[in-house]
């Protein structure tokens, strides 16, 4: 089928829909010349009424071309003064895109998109919340105007997909707390693609963009489905707490989606899935460190300052242990279930007593999961005798301490580094190693045979949807007991 599609109906398929793309872009472009933003808040003149009409039938007419013949919607949408935020979820492929132009609310987007040539007009159609990458307060920017759209009362609804990443649908990973800020009612919405084959689905493994394309323009008919709940109005102590709110408002989403939901978080993904040198493994409590980290209250956007400062007081402490009160001094946190929690972590023995170096280690790696190299240059500084040395045992406590492993043999990467043999390495030479074997981590470490008491003791599970092993909800329970047992 797909073989005779490509050569019959995607090539019809693509064409129209590009076309209908360059169709709606002068409709775009004539709309949004010289609007400012107070002319943005005032109710639509009689000829954007018009124009927001046709611009919604091309667009129909592309999803018509990509075999959407029919978009089934339930319930209803809540007007803008009912519902001003829309939280759609689970967000799962640029499909999605469907209600945003059957609604034209505004959404938050990058800000390089707008200079895309004829997708960039048609983005600026929908005034957009714009994030600056470049910007290092945009998060805070984007929150602000966010708040202050949702409670004017005047601008057109946002839409906002808080997973802030793309799933497989089989669960609700945390939503992200932007959406929920302003304390305003918001309108769940919910996706939903019953297709006898998922050709829909683009996450962090998988097909990639151009090939989920070829592959939906290929099938004679895609179903989608798209769901109105009713309006959620939070309660006063929701609109204290945001995180609340986020929470209480996924699990009306799940319960109405039929899935279960995860505490992993996009930041979550990028850490699992990393490109750095060390792949971390399925069983690795990194990701569980990551989670306590943000409950303590660590905020991402300081976590390299956070980072520096915990180092330099690591390294005037060097080899002494650290107990819970100890510890509580270090991070200037006071005790709680959650730093008892971290410190069970590193505490594996039982002892009562931790190594702060290993801490900052794993907050290196969760500060900076694809840069390797950094973390165990890090980690150097920290083990290093006087001659600026390490030896196996330092090397085995260092990368076990990186890739969140209880165990790790590091025997065949230590001789293979020390080739002269003498006991002890620098970090010059694990670097000039590393620079030779890029895939060091996998050539000496992942290949080594899984067995007691040697090396890595991971899973053989395979991803089963497309963010990582431990986010499947069949693997909840289980990944639980495990990181229990890690904590006891």
């Amino acid at each position: 089928q797909i073989a005779f599609m490509t050569l019959t109906l995607f090539p019809i398929r693509l064409l129209f829909a590009a076309f209908m793309m360059l169709l709606a872009w002068p409709f775009a472009f004539i709309a949004s010349m010289g609007s400012d933003e107070q002319e943005l808040e005032k109710p639509l003149s009689w000829w954007r009424k018009i124009v927001d009409v046709l611009l919604k039938a091309i667009m129909r007419l592309m999803w018509l071309a990509g075999g959407f013949h029919w978009i089934n919607v339930k319930g209803r949408r809540a007007l803008p003064a009912e519902a001003a935020i829309l939280t759609v979820a689970p967000h799962s492929s640029y499909f999605d895109a469907i209600p945003v132009t059957m609604t034209f609310a505004s959404i938050v987007m990058k800000a390089e998109s707008k200079d895309i040539p004829v997708w960039g007009t048609l983005i600026k159609y929908i005034r957009p919340v714009f994030v600056s990458r470049s910007d290092q307060d945009s998060r805070r920017k984007t929150v602000e105007e966010i708040k202050r759209r949702a409670q004017s009362g005047k601008w057109p609804q946002i839409m906002i997909f808080p997973e802030g990443t793309c799933t497989n649908r089989s669960c609700l990973i945390t939503f992200k707390p932007g959406a929920f800020i302003p304390g305003v009612p918001v309108q769940p919405v919910v996706l939903r693609y019953p297709n006898k084959l998922d050709t829909i689905t683009w996450t962090w493994q998988g097909p990639g963009a151009l090939e989920i394309l070829w592959l939906t323009l290929c099938q004679l008919h895609n179903s989608v489905e798209i769901e109105f709940l009713p309006v959620y109005i939070p309660s006063e102590e929701e609109r204290k707490n945001p995180a609340l709110y986020a929470t209480n408002v996924r699990r009306v989403m799940a319960e109405a989606l039929g899935v279960s939901v995860t505490d992993y978080t996009f930041e979550d993904c990028q850490l699992a899935l990393a490109e750095g040198q060390l792949r971390l493994p399925s069983d690795t409590c990194l990701l569980e460190f990551a989670k306590l980290v943000r409950s303590l209250g660590l905020k991402p956007e300081n976590l390299e300052e956070d980072l520096e400062k915990y180092a330099k007081r690591a390294m005037k402490m060097k080899k002494e242990k650290t107990d819970l009160e100890e510890f509580s001094a270090y991070l200037e946190f006071p005790i709680s279930s959650t730093l008892e929690s971290m410190f069970a972590l590193f505490d594996e023995n039982e002892h009562g007593i931790i190594d702060v170096r290993e801490f900052v280690i794993a907050l290196s790696v969760v500060c900076k999961p694809s840069k390797t190299l950094e973390t165990i240059q890090l980690a150097f500084q920290l083990y290093q005798s006087e001659k600026g040395t390490i030896l196996e045992e330092d090397l085995a406590h260092i990368l076990k301490t990186a890739m969140g492993v209880s165990q790790i043999n590091v025997t065949h990467l230590f001789r293979a580094v020390d080739e002269e043999e003498k006991g002890e390495i620098t970090y010059d030479d694990f670097y000039r190693f590393a620079e030779l074997h890029p895939h060091f981590a996998e050539d000496y470490l992942h290949s080594e045979p899984v067995g007691d008491g040697s090396g890595l003791e991971t899973s053989s599970l395979p991803a089963p949807n497309g963010i990582c092993t431990d986010f499947s909800p069949e693997n909840v329970e289980e990944k639980r007991q495990f990181l229990q047992k890690k904590l006891n």
